[in-house]
């Protein structure tokens, strides 16, 4: 059994406050057997002190156990799912001091009632291997929490962005140079940047970027990669170095996930390049301007995006890190949609939601995302634009996206485009803000006439409107029939036993 030495504190003061407890003695009782200070004895069963041999003895003496079964890793049978606990990939991988707690704080739960606890744990750890939820889905998971507890914007980070671009003299009203960018990480940092080999590597076409680590730091770029998305994986990479993390991926799209530093440290040095790329303070002010609108433009828009020469994932998402803390628009989500042209498959691979509202989520989820969704529907007009550029074939669209089953309303923006490195595919980017008093007061087009306002819901299986009334539909509403069938039952219940009284 691989246990470390964390770990193992916390065993021994679980197993002792276990046997404490058998025994029916108080923490003060067994330190009066034990001859152990009450405060001492009170460290070790949290886990927070390893105990010296000697005291050992004289707890095992007082407990009446021997030494070996005290310092032991193995657990009674009702604090076995424990150990499990403890070795889960899961819960090694997990950031627990993200959020202000540590794996003992748990343990103590859990000693209070081991045998519930126990039979607890047992059923997260089922269901996380019934649903082959990895450790990379958890570990995402876990910085999505994270960036939900920050409203998705961190100071320190915009700070250092924008102290660099001082250092370095990058005027931030102006779209960041690429040159730039390549110059400072070649005769700075010491970078030997160059292109992916695709003819000796193939299948490594689909990558954005290739890095290695080392005194003499390499990258390697896609040559297919628009000018905006080079120099972003150029910022990132100087925000990698910049805020001194260490740990980082190797590939830009991933591969393989090793750990949540990398993960959190990939998220760091990600957020540092849309800062420097689009500064908070220019884009604030293009945003009051844009705000003051009373009619919504798309073109008008898609001028902001362009004048930072972003792409609309980089630009909407940047929106969702500034919107938020500035404007008090805290409820809000966003969306990224694929759509391979021809297929009517269309895959959530990205999402951030921080409203209490449920929308479309769970990455993988096989279900059929409602096709009302202003995603989903400017993919569909995507997929019957052929021939045109990748800059041509561009599009936004808005939409005040109304839940049929709660009283929430959504105004959402979306961008759609081509990807640049996935042939035949498109992307769709959406950004919703929760339509509520503070929205209506700082957005002049909220009520703009010439906006739909469609009804929506989560996915086809879960929607109750009937086949007449959704020309959109996908499938037939299977989990909602279900569901109303329980209900019917439960209802027919109550009615038979209320006969019977």
């Amino acid at each position: 059994m691989n246990i470390d030495a964390e770990n193992l504190r916390l065993i021994l003061g679980v197993k002792i406050k276990q046997l404490r407890a058998e025994q029916d003695l108080s923490l003060s009782e067994l330190a009066a057997k034990s001859v152990l200070s009450v405060s001492y004895l009170s460290e070790i069963e949290k886990g927070k002190k390893y105990p010296t041999p000697d005291k050992i003895i004289q707890l095992a003496n007082a407990l009446g156990v021997s030494f070996d079964e005290l310092v032991s890793a193995k657990m009674s049978d009702s604090l076995d799912p424990l150990t499990m606990f403890l070795k889960s990939p899961l819960i090694k991988e997990f950031p627990f001091e993200l959020f202000g707690i540590q794996p003992r704080d748990l343990v103590g739960l859990i000693t209070e009632s081991p045998q519930e606890a126990g039979a607890f744990i047992q059923t997260l750890l089922e269901i996380g291997q019934n649903y082959d939820m990895s450790v990379e889905q958890f570990l995402f998971a876990a910085l999505r929490s994270y960036q939900k507890l920050h409203s998705n914007y961190f100071e320190e980070l915009e700070t250092a962005a924008e102290e660099f671009a001082r250092k370095h003299k990058l005027n931030v009203e102006q779209p960041v140079q690429v040159d730039r960018l390549f110059n400072i990480l070649k005769d700075e940092f010491g970078y030997e940047i160059g292109e992916i080999p695709f003819h000796d590597y193939p299948e490594l076409k689909k990558f954005r970027s290739i890095s290695t680590k080392g005194k003499s730091p390499k990258l390697f770029l896609n040559d297919r990669l628009l000018p905006s998305q080079r120099a972003f994986l150029l910022a990132r990479e100087l925000g990698f170095r910049t805020l001194g993390l260490k740990e980082h991926p190797v590939t830009s799209t991933w591969l393989e996930v090793s750990s949540f530093a990398e993960v959190l440290n990939n998220y760091k040095a990600s957020y540092f390049a849309g800062a420097l790329f689009i500064n908070r303070n220019a884009l604030r002010t293009e945003l009051e301007r844009f705000f003051k609108r009373t009619s919504w433009n798309g073109n008008a828009f898609l001028n902001i995006m362009r004048r930072f020469e972003a792409t609309p994932e980089m630009f909407l998402y940047r929106l969702s890190q500034i919107i938020p803390t500035f404007f008090g628009m805290q409820e809000m989500f966003y969306l990224r949609f694929n759509n391979e042209v021809g297929s009517k498959d269309f895959v959530l691979t990205k999402e951030l939601n921080m409203s209490r509202v449920v929308v479309p989520h769970a990455i993988g989820l096989n279900e059929h995302y409602c096709r009302r969704w202003l995603s989903i529907t400017l993919l569909q007009q995507l997929a019957e634009m052929p021939g045109r550029t990748l800059k041509e074939s561009t599009i936004t669209g808005v939409q005040r996206s109304r839940f049929m089953d709660g009283d929430a309303e959504f105004f959402v923006i979306s961008v759609a485009r081509p990807l640049a490195l996935t042939e035949h595919t498109n992307s769709s980017i959406s950004l919703g803000l929760l339509l509520n008093d503070n929205f209506k007061n700082t957005v002049g087009f909220w009520n703009d006439s010439s906006i739909p306002v469609v009804e929506v819901n989560e996915t086809c299986e879960r929607c109750s409107l009937p086949r007449a009334a959704c020309k959109e539909r996908a499938v037939p509403p299977v989990i909602h029939r279900k569901h109303q069938l329980q209900k019917e039952r439960e209802a027919s219940l109550q009615r038979f036993l209320k006969s019977v009284e």
